[in-house]
């Protein structure tokens, strides 16, 4: 069972929903292709509020995490997502609890 998550609530530019998916897709590919220890990514969208999002994905160790947010590949692409943002707020996280069904 996947432990270790890193998550961000994204607050975009109105008007820059699309551009910002189409950002977060290209980082998310990078970081599956480039970087060990990525399992997936997720980004979902608020229907209520079209400018706000989560993403979220799993990772194998926070050694993992912290090469990726040092390496140029992550800061580069995420400078680049910074300019349609009006708030970010990164985290990492530890599974606590869960539920799920077999349906």
């Amino acid at each position: 069972m996947e432990r270790l998550y890193t998550a961000g609530i994204w607050t975009v530019q109105p008007g820059r929903e699309d551009d910002f998916v189409d950002a977060w897709e290209e980082l998310a590919r990078w970081t599956l292709d480039n970087i060990s220890g990525s399992k997936w990514a997720r980004l979902l969208q608020n229907r209520d509020d079209e400018t706000r999002f989560v993403s979220f994905g799993p990772w194998e160790s926070v050694d993992a995490i912290e090469q990726w947010r040092a390496s140029p590949g992550f800061q580069e692409r995420v400078e680049r997502i910074q300019s349609m943002l009006e708030a970010f707020q990164p985290g990492t996280f530890e599974l606590r609890a869960e539920a799920r069904t077999e349906r």
